[in-house]
């Protein structure tokens, strides 16, 4: 059995959940801007007292890893990471596509997906972090979550994905979606958003199987180089 804080600051949503044994306790998010420097250590706070939690009772940090944004990602994981250090806990590393699409198999267990039954079991899964203009970063899932494909950062165009099309249905979801609609306009749109909650049965898993990651080494997966754009305003 395990406690544990689990992170996920991939995108606009700050999401902070404490789960025991694989079941969610209490769970606090926003997708009100991207304040989450502050906002994180605010709900790590809220949920100890809602809980009655101490810090030192926690048994592992798991943070969602990427890709999504940068400053996010750099976020999460380095909040992740001092609490790790202070409290001489582990650190768990989950992807966030990975932790989406458990968003979506939740979801759809609770009945609140406007998805049909048929549809759903034949299913390509496919969870989008949007990533700027028409290029999303997604992965390719089975309806029971499990991978069938590597994490990408993809241009969508009118082929895009066309393998998994033709296998099943694609369905899509993440904030990267939405904007992909009309172009993959064979795919199943429905409204999921990323969740701590979503990090919660694999950090138990990954903990089980001591899955733990490596403090001083361990960066976000970012997909992409983060690149500067100079400013084209003229400095006085």
């Amino acid at each position: 059995m395990a406690l544990i804080l689990s992170i996920e600051t991939g995108t606009d949503i700050c999401s902070v959940a404490l789960a025991n044994n694989g079941e969610l306790m209490a769970l606090r998010e926003s997708d009100e801007g991207r304040d989450h420097a502050k906002k994180v250590a605010l709900f790590v706070d809220e949920l100890l007292k809602e809980t009655g939690v101490q810090p030192d009772d926690i048994d592992a940090i798991a943070v969602g890893k990427g890709p999504g944004s940068y400053t996010g990602l750099r976020i999460g994981v380095s909040f992740a990471k001092g609490l790790c250090y202070a409290l001489n806990i582990p650190l768990i590393a989950i992807g966030s596509l990975d932790a989406l699409t458990e968003v979506a198999r939740e979801d759809y267990d609770a009945g609140i997906l406007d998805i049909e039954e048929e549809e759903w079991n034949n299913a390509r899964l496919c969870p989008m972090v949007d990533a700027r203009r028409m290029e999303v970063y997604a992965q390719i899932f089975d309806n029971q979550g499990a991978a069938l494909s590597e994490v990408v950062a993809e241009v969508v165009e009118e082929d895009s994905f066309k393998q998994w099309r033709e296998e099943g249905k694609l369905v899509i979801f993440g904030n990267g979606a939405k904007k992909c609609c009309e172009t993959l306009s064979d795919a199943t749109y429905i409204s999921v958003a990323p969740s701590a909650r979503g990090i919660v049965a694999l950090a138990e898993e990954a903990f089980k199987a001591e899955r733990f990651e490596d403090l001083a080494y361990f960066e976000p997966f970012y997909l992409k180089d983060f690149i500067v754009i100079p400013s084209k305003k003229r400095l006085l």
